[in-house]
């Protein structure tokens, strides 16, 4: 009879280090599309600008983006963001974490828009509070219907992320997001999406590093076409998203 011997087996890190020290991949799993905001069924009104043939190439796509990083509502987000990020360090008491999340769905240029900020930052907040419970995110349930931006602020600063980064990130998602929306729109294939986010990727460091330092008199947008687009996209014959 042959005798099996079981023995144990200790890895270690050839390299010597303990681990890794980087808390901001929490927002990899936040912003991925398997969180469960629903970021997928939105277009951002760029289903409209894909029918009207604003957008038809890898070229308009990037210097659609382009200008919305610039001057539209990624900018306004990411500056929201900021505020929000901000205000939590101060608490719900203070009454500054409402005035940033009222002005946030305010400024939403279309009822498509009001929608698509205000239930990705209920889901948000539900899915964070359910899987990423912390004391910091009671300023969420108290807020009842945060705008998206305000929702992931709050959740950076009460699971103590860097505000760059989490900008950064947030733009990046939104960018990755809106070029998935135009590959199923067809205007482009998948490998042209890819080197659509790489060109942007800049783009999204920019906004962070202005966001961050910024406060909310910074505040402005003269993206007037892709809101034009979110208010035809509302009375479009045939859609896929919802926004």
């Amino acid at each position: 009879m042959r005798r099996i011997i079981h023995t144990r087996r200790t890895i270690t890190n050839p390299s010597g280090d303990a681990g890794v020290d980087f808390p901001e991949l929490k927002l990899f799993l936040w912003l991925s599309p398997a969180f469960p905001v629903g970021a997928f069924a939105y277009s951002h009104g760029l289903e409209w600008a894909v029918e009207a043939g604003d957008i038809h190439d890898a070229a308009t796509l990037a210097e659609w983006l382009a200008d919305l990083l610039r001057h539209g509502s990624p900018r306004s987000d990411a500056i929201l963001l900021a505020a929000a990020f901000r205000a939590a360090a101060d608490g719900p008491q203070a009454g500054a974490l409402e005035e940033v999340n009222d002005l946030a769905l305010a400024l939403a240029a279309s009822r498509e828009r009001r929608l698509e900020t205000m239930q990705q930052g209920q889901a948000f907040a539900a899915a964070l509070q359910a899987a990423w419970p912390c004391a910091g995110l009671a300023a969420l349930a108290e807020l009842g219907e945060p705008a998206y931006p305000v929702a992931v602020g709050i959740a950076a600063r009460a699971h103590g992320l860097a505000l760059p980064r989490t900008i950064a990130a947030y733009a990046t998602a939104f960018v990755a997001n809106l070029v998935s929306a135009a590959v199923r729109l067809g205007p482009i294939g998948q490998t042209d999406g890819q080197k659509t986010i790489a060109t942007l990727l800049s783009g999204c460091e920019a906004l962070a590093s202005e966001a961050a330092a910024s406060t909310l008199d910074n505040l402005g947008s003269a993206a007037f076409r892709s809101e034009l687009a979110s208010l035809n996209h509302e009375t479009q014959y045939t859609r896929l998203f919802r926004s």
